[in-house]
């Protein structure tokens, strides 16, 4: 039974997670960034990897 909750509470932990992840990409649509949970907290974005990305 312990097997069976660890099981379910690490598929609710993925599955929210893979809720809250996507990617952006800049202007020219040549580059594009992922994140996990918001686009602002992307190292990619922090380092202007992509330069500017369309909102």
């Amino acid at each position: 039974m312990k097997n069976i909750l660890k099981f379910t509470l690490l598929a609710a932990v993925l599955a929210t997670l893979s809720g809250c992840t996507g990617s952006v990409y800049n202007k020219e649509k040549n580059c594009s960034y992922d994140y996990l949970l918001t686009p602002g907290i992307s190292i990619s974005k922090m380092i202007g990897g992509c330069g500017p990305t369309d909102k």
